[in-house]
Order: structure tokens, then sequence, then C-alpha cells
């Protein structure tokens, strides 16, 4: 019978890649794409690591370096790159069987065969890919997840793999040294205040995390940590998730972002929450969700003088389960109202949806029902969007769409600055890519 194998196909500098399917003038070029109001470096090219740019680097501090060496620069084009990884994702799905989407860059199989033909499998998926969506993706293939993932990074590291590797075949040839050159860090399921633990163990790469027993490693750590030593020892751990592939989430839904100038004033936060709380419920109802509590926080500069740093948080509970974007709009400017403070220069905040339970399976006492969205009005908003793109029609003057093609929420002035916005190809008819014939 054949052994079941874990398959983790994941694009190679996802959202760099993407800028360059509408734009092959950046083919071989050093490519950065920038986080909200293009403040860092949150994606680059080979060619951008090449010259040591590193992730995270706000962009203001290279603008000089990146002119010198011919960088280029593009804003998060959030459209566009879902919208390619819907179509990488689907096109995948045909070639191999238990596919679950783990981030928009990368998923997992989990089919029953043996490492060569899945080997092979993976080539003319990741030829298939390339041809039909323009994206490169690696491939790993091994017995665990944790393997999988330490696999694909290998077969991204060694072009000669072709770009697709397979562990039991690498662990052969090179043994120990695989996870001996693998940061303790760089492990999959070990954040950085873990990484430090670790290391105060003497634990510091993948390998003497293998080595160390897993039993002490629970005790000192958690059941969690003892399933990162089990699969990385080829012992499967990790389950399955099965709402990955529709991007439900069970605990909570979040909005959050950061303003392209500060807000001072409670009547400008109320409109960034209702945008906010607008996007939430556009989540919250395509998984047929309900929520129970609204949370809110707002936050000023962390980098601003001395004890001027502060964030307000605030939560509504509300008297019934809802879905109804008025509600949760109206909750969420009433959890911080009491808490705004009017000096205060706030240049971030996010609205958290919490206690979400299915609206389908939601029974209660007669007379305290959810309080769903029986006017339509969540629906009617789902329609104009579709029809029309994003942020035409909302909720008061938090749902109008301002002018200018980078502004997604309103025409005020707090609103994410994007100016080195792409076109977004594949959603928007009038950025639709034009090919000239020669």
């Amino acid at each position: 019978m054949a052994k079941r194998l874990m398959v983790l196909a994941d694009a190679n500098n996802f959202f760099a890649s993407c800028e360059r399917v509408f734009d092959p003038r950046l083919e071989g070029r050093p490519v950065v794409v920038l986080s909200n109001n293009d403040g860092c470096v949150v994606a680059r090219s080979a060619e951008a690591k090449a010259l040591g740019i590193k992730e995270g680097t706000p962009w203001f501090s290279i603008r000089e370096q990146a002119k010198r060496e011919g960088v280029v620069a593009r804003s998060s084009n959030y459209e566009l790159y879902a919208s390619l990884s819907t179509r990488m994702m689907s096109l995948m799905s045909t070639f191999l069987p238990g596919q679950e989407v783990y981030s928009i860059d990368e998923c997992f199989f989990s089919p029953a065969d043996d490492g060569q033909r899945l080997a092979a499998t993976a080539k003319r998926m990741r030829r298939a890919v390339l041809a039909g969506v323009g994206i490169p993706v690696s491939v790993g293939i091994a017995p665990t997840k944790t393997l999988a993932k330490v696999t694909n990074h290998w077969a991204k590291r060694h072009p000669e793999s072709g770009g697709v590797a397979v562990w039991s075949e690498i662990e052969g040839q090179y043994g120990d040294r695989i996870l001996a050159e693998v940061p303790v860090g760089d492990v999959w399921g070990v954040g950085r205040r873990m990484t430090r633990k670790l290391q105060g163990l003497g634990i510091t790469t993948a390998l003497d995390l293998k080595n160390h027993d897993h039993v002490d490693i629970r005790h000192r750590f958690s059941i969690l940590m003892e399933r990162t030593v089990l699969e990385l020892n080829g012992v499967p751990c990790v389950p399955d998730d099965a709402s990955a592939n529709d991007g439900r989430r069970k605990g909570e839904i979040l909005c959050s972002r950061m303003f392209s100038s500060p807000i001072t004033n409670f009547a400008e936060m109320s409109q960034a929450l209702s945008v906010y709380s607008q996007k939430a419920c556009r989540r919250l109802r395509k998984q047929g969700s309900l929520c129970s509590l609204v949370s809110v926080f707002c936050s000023t500069s962390p980098f601003g003088p001395s004890g001027s740093y502060q964030t307000i948080r605030g939560a509504t509970t509300l008297d019934d389960p809802s879905d109804d974007p008025l509600v949760i709009s109206k909750a969420a400017c009433q959890a911080v109202r009491g808490r705004f403070d009017p000096h205060a220069r706030y240049i971030r905040a996010g609205v958290l949806l919490l206690g979400l339970r299915d609206a389908g399976r939601f029974t209660t006492l007669s007379g305290l029902e959810a309080r769903q969205d029986t006017h339509h009005l969540g629906s009617v908003l789902d329609e104009a969007a579709r029809k029309f793109g994003p942020a035409r029609v909302g909720i008061g003057y938090g749902g109008i769409r301002g002018a200018g093609r980078g502004d997604e929420d309103t025409g005020a002035s707090w609103t994410m600055r994007r100016e080195m916005l792409s076109p977004r190809a594949t959603t928007r008819w009038s950025e639709m890519a034009v090919a000239h014939a020669d």
C-alpha cells in the first residue's frame, strides 16, 4: 500500500512574481513590494534579495539606493494577488488530491503515492502554473508537513532541483546536513520568542531540535512544540484544516489598517471604523457566521516622542448574535467612544469580530433570536461590490468611494496611500492588460 506523503507547493516571491505577470519588463530586475501606505518592504524578488535588501526595511531609508541600483518598487496590490492566488490554487487542485490552502501563496496536498511519481506530477503541475498563471512555484515532498516545509525551502535554494525536491532523496544524499543548516527560528511553528528560549537550551538548528527529547520539550514548552519535534522525526502530527480552502475563520475575523495621515477627531475615526466593520461583515456573511462581540483598538505611533504612545481598546457585547452591518458598525463606534483622546494622533485602528457561530445552526429561546440581516442590506452591498467594484456604496460617508484609482475606502485624508499601485488587470475592466502586436 502506498504511503501517504505531504506535498507543499509554495510560490516563489509571490507578491513580486505577481507584479511581473502583467509587466514583463520587470523580469530580471530587482522588485520590492511595499506595505500599507508604502511604508516597509514586505516582499522581494530574488534580484532584490541579492542586493541585500531586507524584509521590513523602511522604504524611505533605501529610496536612494533603489534609484542607483534600478530597484522597482510597487505598492501592495491585494486585489491582484488574491485573484492570481485563486487561479493558481484552482489549477494546482487538478493535479493532486487533498488540497489544503494554507496561505495566499502556498498549499498542502496529501496523496498516497511514492516520492518519484509525485515528483513527476509536481513537475508537470509546476510547468502548468508557470504557463497558465505566470507564477513560479517550488514543491517539497516529505512524510510530514514540517519536513515538507524544509524540503520546499531546500528546493528554492538549489536551482538544480528544478523546483521540486523529495525529502527521502535529499536526506539520503546529504544526511543530517540539511537540518543542520536550518536555523531553529526558521522551523515551521517556532516563533521569535520560542527561538530565544530554545537557544538558551543550546538548540540552535533544526537538527538540534529533532534530536532533543520530545517529552522534555512538551514539559518545558507545550504539546505543540512536541509535535514539531515529532514532525522533524517523520511522525505526522499536524492535523489537516478542513476549513482552510474556503478561508473560514473559526475564532475571529479582523480588519485592521494603518492610516496615511493621523486621525485626531472622533468623526473621522467613526468613518474608519465603519469601513473596517463593513469589510469584516462581508467576510462574516461570506462564511455564514454570526458574531457576539465587537472589539476595537486604536493606536498612535510607537515612534513618536517618549511617553506619547497610547492604545485604546474597547468592546461591545451584542444583545443577540448578528451579521447586520448596521448593528456591527454602530457597536464598533460605541466601543471606543468614551475612550477617544482628541489630543492623540492615531495612526492605526482595527475591528475584531469575536464569538463566531454558524448562522444556520444557531438556536435559542423564542424572542432571543439572532439579529440577522433581515433587511438584506449586506447582500445588497455585496452585490454592488461585485458589479461595480469595492467601496462604491456603503453605510454613511464611510462607505463612499473617493476619487483616485488607488483609493479603496473613502475620499478622506486617512485612507491608505498606495502611490505605486500597479493595474488590477484581473478584476477591473478599466485596468485590463492590453497586448500589442508588432
